[in-house]
């Protein structure tokens, strides 16, 4: 298993519902894939540096993984797919 770092950012506006349905849909792939996440951070909303398509803040989202390298490929996609997220980065942990 590898280490990851994954940050969310949904538009600013997001409902605590569209939180919640965010973080259980990377809960669950993530479970599918016998791996783990330590504890899921919420950041708050923060001003974006620039315009995201209508998006001039955002809601940072923070879950550091472990996962095989397989699945994380498979969330990556699925994070692509999602509507709800105007952005994201996966970041591998040291050795």
């Amino acid at each position: 298993m590898q280490k990851y770092e994954l940050t969310l950012v949904l538009d600013g506006k997001a409902s605590a519902a569209k939180k919640k349905a965010v973080t259980e849909s990377i809960e669950k792939i993530v479970a599918l894939g016998k791996g783990k996440i330590n504890k899921a951070n919420e950041w708050g909303v923060r001003d974006l540096a620039y315009k995201i398509g209508k998006s001039t803040s955002g809601v940072y989202l923070h879950f550091p993984l472990e996962l095989e390298t397989e699945v994380a490929q498979n969330l990556l996609a699925k994070i692509r797919a999602n509507e709800d997220i105007i952005r994201h980065l996966l970041v591998k942990q040291g050795r």
